[in-house]
């Protein structure tokens, strides 16, 4: 694999080109914030809370940096007033459904986020995808998923497959930023006894 040569904050980076921008940060020591990603999984997108300002060519754009390739030349700001603004609101969008999370009371402290700004939502989920893409793309069980769409996504647990298989295995529970999962599990065992 080929190198690229790109700026993260000032600092050349080196990177392969099969890389993302949050990979070659990360490698760099640069932190970006994020609650969806995993260096074991495929990357998402969901949370947002990557966003960077990415200058290529003379054009400068807003991107996910978990997603985002790397490429030669391009100058990457992980920290500005434009981005702190982005990550505050999305962090307090995320408390409105688990004002308890350890990981998302962190943000909320760097970013200065009101964790009172949005009503509170009945689901402790943030839909980070961490439970389902971890059963799929890691233990190929497909025990968990997706449901419907737009604001009335949720995760699921599939009765018959998790019944078999999740008891046992339990591996995407520590993956969880706001411990919703474990609820959710709790609960779906007590209905399918």
């Amino acid at each position: 694999m080929s190198q690229v040569s790109l700026s993260i904050d000032g600092k050349e980076v080196a990177a392969s080109e099969d890389m993302t921008i949050l990979d070659a940060a990360r490698r760099a020591g640069i932190p970006i914030p994020t609650v969806c990603h995993h260096e074991k999984l495929e990357p998402f997108g969901g949370c947002r809370l990557c966003t960077v300002e990415a200058e290529a060519g003379g054009r400068t754009s807003l991107v996910a940096a978990c997603t985002h390739p790397v490429q030669q030349g391009l100058v990457v700001k992980t920290k500005s007033n434009q981005l702190d603004r982005i990550r505050k609101m999305l962090t307090e969008e995320l408390l409105a459904h688990a004002p308890e999370s350890d990981v998302l009371q962190q943000l909320a402290r760097e970013y200065r986020a009101d964790k009172d700004r949005f009503p509170r939502e009945a689901s402790f989920c943030i839909l980070c995808g961490l439970c389902v893409r971890y059963c799929d793309e890691i233990k190929k069980k497909n025990a968990i998923g997706f449901v419907d769409r737009g604001p009335h996504r949720e995760i699921s647990f599939i009765p018959e497959i998790a019944a078999k298989e999740c008891w046992t295995c339990k591996e995407c529970f520590p993956l969880c930023p706001t411990s919703a999962l474990q609820a959710a599990y709790v609960l779906m065992r007590s209905f399918t006894l």
